[in-house]
């Protein structure tokens, strides 16, 4: 009787030392979660860090009109997406500056700290989702041909595309090297280094063929006569471009969705990208 009491009283023992240490770590767990939480919501966050700091870092590729692009001779940026940042910094209180990169490496120099936000054309996909945060969407998108006006009945399809004897010009690095490899299996596939030059392959008839985003193939027929967007009302894929925001800062988040929603309804978007596809046409 002795002894079952001792075994008793032992088990009972341990069963409270075993709910006290659970209970310990739950509180431990709790202080380190509300510590993160007052970290992010007093210095850790872009939202004040920017205001304080008087800059917001822009990561932009600077070879993609008409979302981005930078003067080679001046080093100077222009774009709809430039606008939109001189934008968001003014409202930050902040100027922008803006921090060169490339499409391979876009993700990767937001998510180790070379900037507080990318813009410039960036489609959203799952990829660069689990090494960045995206703002709410500004514009629908998808891949589309553009090529040379005398063969735009030629390259309707894909199919029409993959075949032998084609030849398939692409930028590296980002969502329209992806798209071409995916569906490009037949016809010669070239990879060119130098996206703003890239429309010369095709109107030099070097190439035949690029597919790119919808956007970009309407505003290159407007500034190349002899190049014809195909079909960009109706793409191959379907995207959404948005701006790319470190994963851990849901503040700045929150404050970058709410400026897009605004700058989409308010008619500032709208403005930005009517004066920049009214100066590529005269």
């Amino acid at each position: 009787m002795r002894r079952a009491v001792t075994l008793a009283t032992v088990a009972a023992v341990l069963a409270a030392t075993a709910a006290g240490s659970a209970l310990a770590d739950g509180t431990e767990a709790k202080r380190t979660a509300d510590s993160a939480a007052n970290s992010t919501a007093g210095h850790g966050t872009l939202l004040d860090r920017v205001p304080r700091r008087g800059v917001l870092r822009v990561c932009t590729t600077g070879d993609y009109r008409p979302f981005s692009h930078r003067d080679a001779k001046t080093g100077a940026y222009t774009g709809i997406d430039i606008s939109m940042a001189g934008n968001l910094a003014k409202s930050l209180d902040a100027k922008p500056k803006f921090t060169a990169t490339t499409w391979a490496k876009l993700v990767d120099d937001l998510a180790a700290g070379r900037c507080d936000i990318a813009m410039g054309g960036v489609s959203v996909t799952l990829e660069r989702a689990r090494k960045a945060a995206f703002s709410e969407p500004y514009l629908t998108d998808g891949k589309t041909p553009i090529v040379r006006c005398e063969d735009e009945k030629k390259y309707q399809t894909l199919d029409d595309i993959d075949r032998p004897g084609v030849r398939v010009v692409v930028n590296p690095g980002g969502t329209n090297e992806e798209f071409a490899r995916a569906h490009i299996k037949r016809a010669t596939l070239t990879v060119h280094p130098d996206n703003t030059t890239i429309f010369d392959e095709i109107i030099d008839g070097r190439a035949d063929v690029m597919m790119t985003d919808a956007s970009e193939t309407r505003y290159q027929s407007k500034i190349h006569p002899e190049l014809c967007a195909v079909h960009p009302d109706k793409p191959f894929s379907f995207s959404e471009k948005a701006y790319a925001l470190p994963r851990s800062d849901a503040q700045f988040k929150e404050y970058v969705d709410q400026w897009v929603h605004l700058a989409t309804h308010d008619g500032t978007y709208r403005k930005y990208a009517d004066d920049w596809l009214a100066s590529s046409r005269s």
